[in-house]
């Protein structure tokens, strides 16, 4: 690190110059640069290869793994998203569209199956950045969180019951996970009255915004 401490020559008090002022502050925003794009790199390849939605977690995960401190600058979610979509065009070009379409398709049956419940497509598979091992998120608004297990007992679906993050922003009340035709489906449960509630950088569609999704995929009918 370069000291730009006053220092005295001859008797006259010497400042540094504003050009060494100048090359320090480029020196560290170049630093901070290269940590960020390092970063968003390593966290698009772990939302692509582990499977990993959650934006946050993935990039303090790759933060850690790189020995990068929490508080210095990380990436937003939009450099994670830029890097997450050229490592798929690049590695996952040909199998990612299809993989998005199956997984679009389960969305919209399972939707209406749960349609009582007031489901909402999130993550990879509605922004279209959904990997190989992305689980398709959908958030339902209940009455109760258990209105929806006494439904999936009644309908003979098997499920797991996963524990929310404690302590995370907007949690939900409980994570209901299981396949449908091979598809691995993540369900986020929240009250009635968290529908209203808008959330930072979370987007959110009802069944026939999925719908026309698939649509626009499959092309106009023969």
């Amino acid at each position: 690190m370069i000291e730009t401490r006053p220092c005295r020559m001859g008797g006259i008090l010497h400042r540094p110059s504003a050009g060494l002022a100048t090359m320090t502050s480029r020196a560290n925003a170049s630093r901070s640069g290269n940590l960020r794009r390092g970063v968003a790199a390593l966290a698009a390849r772990m939302m692509a290869e582990d499977g990993i939605s959650d934006f946050g977690f993935a990039k303090r995960k790759a933060a850690r793994q790189l020995g990068i401190s929490e508080s210095e600058a990380l990436p937003n979610n939009a450099e994670i998203e830029a890097e997450l979509r050229a490592w798929q065009a690049l590695y996952q070009d040909e199998e990612q569209p299809e993989r998005l379409l199956e997984m679009r398709r389960a969305a919209i049956e399972v939707m209406r199956l749960l349609g009582e419940f007031r489901p909402y497509l999130t993550g990879g598979a509605l922004d279209g950045t959904a990997g190989r091992y992305t689980e398709v998120d959908i958030e339902l608004y209940p009455e109760s969180a258990k209105d929806v297990e006494i439904f999936f007992l009644n309908h003979d679906i098997g499920y797991e019951h996963r524990e929310p993050r404690r302590g995370a922003a907007n949690a939900p009340e409980a994570i209901l996970s299981f396949d449908w035709n091979r598809v691995p489906i993540r369900l986020s449960l929240y009250t009635a009255q968290a529908e209203r509630v808008s959330r930072r950088n979370i987007e959110r569609a009802r069944l026939p915004a999925v719908e026309a999704l698939v649509q626009a995929s499959e092309g106009p009918s023969a």
